[in-house]
């Protein structure tokens, strides 16, 4: 099931199954190259036919066909602007292409579109500005609409990003590997505090450690994770059942104060702490939803299911979308039974933003589309 209303993606569009597709045209409607041709071409003759009936379109306009031969159910043609250096009304057009484009879509009661990137071919607009203005018009329209809008890059040439930031980036993640003889390091130290809690109880009472009762492996979703993570979630219900299993006749104490933060921290649902963050940051469920990217379904789930275990790529978006610093996000994220790795390329972009406090999600998912990361 697709959550995110906005992707950006690798594809042809004329194999997208969506309701509509958008086709860059030119002014006549009877067909051209590049993506004109293709979609002309793939439609077959009947689309031709009907666009003669149109009798043409004007530049920032869009009119409406049946898609015929193609798995879409409708072609949304829309004339691109020539490039003439930016002095004449090219902004102004291009963001004209996709408001109509999408209010179309809206009119005929679609419930998803997918979009070339207009201009950015022969027309000659410059292709990081043809993005930008792409996805700034496309994120403002879906503030007030409900729409699943498809953004298809056909080969990565055709996409580019600031050169600058690209950059950047590249340096952060040559520094982030650089001596990193082993790349769990941040696991790893997730372990030694965990298990550094459980020694400390131990040595309390070295007779605890018979109490606990065998650890309910086929039980835990998160015991089915191998590696460093399974191991973080034994010692962390290790240290639960400990704290359960006090008995308060014997010698054995611990510190009030330090259990009612452990088992605050680790008792709290990832539920619970979306909307207890939602609540600290003033925001309604839309504003936080819509933010992240996400669609009003898998959020609903969120507030009427406490225990929801939500996907990886959720958690991280709610946690962009709430701003939360890197080690809240951590936090966030070891609730739905992950965490933020420096072996996983897309991690460390967004820990790159985070540590910026650039928290816009549209802009991380376009650099982690750049690098051929998964979208979150």
């Amino acid at each position: 099931m697709k959550t995110m209303p906005f992707q950006i993606i690798r594809n042809d569009i004329t194999k997208m199954k969506v309701d509509a597709i958008v086709n860059a045209a030119c002014p006549t409607l009877l067909g051209g190259g590049g993506v004109d041709g293709a979609i002309h071409q793939a439609a077959g003759p009947e689309l031709l036919a009907e666009c003669r009936t149109l009798h043409g379109c004007q530049t920032g306009e869009a009119k409406i066909t049946k898609g015929y031969l193609l798995p879409c159910k409708w072609v949304i043609h829309t004339v691109e602007p020539v490039w003439h250096g930016g002095s004449h009304g090219e902004r102004e057009l291009l963001a004209s292409c996709y408001r109509k484009s999408l209010a179309l879509a809206v009119e005929y009661r679609l419930e998803s579109i997918a979009f070339p990137l207009i201009s950015s071919g022969a027309y000659g607009y410059p292709k990081e500005e043809a993005l930008e203005m792409a996805v700034d018009t496309i994120r403002a329209f879906l503030k007030d609409h409900n729409l699943d809008v498809y953004l298809v890059i056909f080969q990565k040439s055709d996409y580019q990003l600031s050169k600058g930031l690209v950059e950047d980036i590249s340096a952060f993640l040559k520094e982030a590997w650089k001596g990193k003889g082993d790349p769990h390091a941040r696991e790893e130290e997730h372990l030694d505090s965990v298990a550094g809690e459980l020694e400390s109880l131990y040595i309390e009472d070295p007779y605890l450690a018979d109490s606990i009762p065998p650890y309910p492996y086929e039980e835990s979703r998160h015991l089915k994770k191998p590696g460093i993570q399974g191991r973080i979630k034994r010692v962390e219900w290790q240290i639960k059942q400990l704290y359960h299993s006090r008995d308060p006749f014997t010698n054995f104490c611990v510190d009030s104060k330090r259990e009612e933060q452990f088992f605050s921290e680790l008792e709290e649902s990832f539920s619970h702490m979306v909307l207890r963050k939602i609540d600290e940051k003033g925001m309604t469920d839309p504003e936080c939803y819509k933010k992240a990217n996400l669609d009003r379904k898998p959020f609903s789930k969120i507030r009427s299911h406490e225990d929801y275990q939500p996907s990886r790529a959720t958690a991280l978006a709610l946690g962009i979308a709430l701003e939360l610093p890197l080690s809240e996000l951590q936090e966030l994220l070891g609730k739905a039974g992950d965490t933020l790795s420096h072996a996983r390329k897309g991690d460390l972009i967004v820990e790159y933003f985070v540590k910026k406090g650039i928290y816009d999600i549209y802009q991380i998912n376009q650099v982690l589309f750049d690098f051929e990361e998964p979208l979150i």
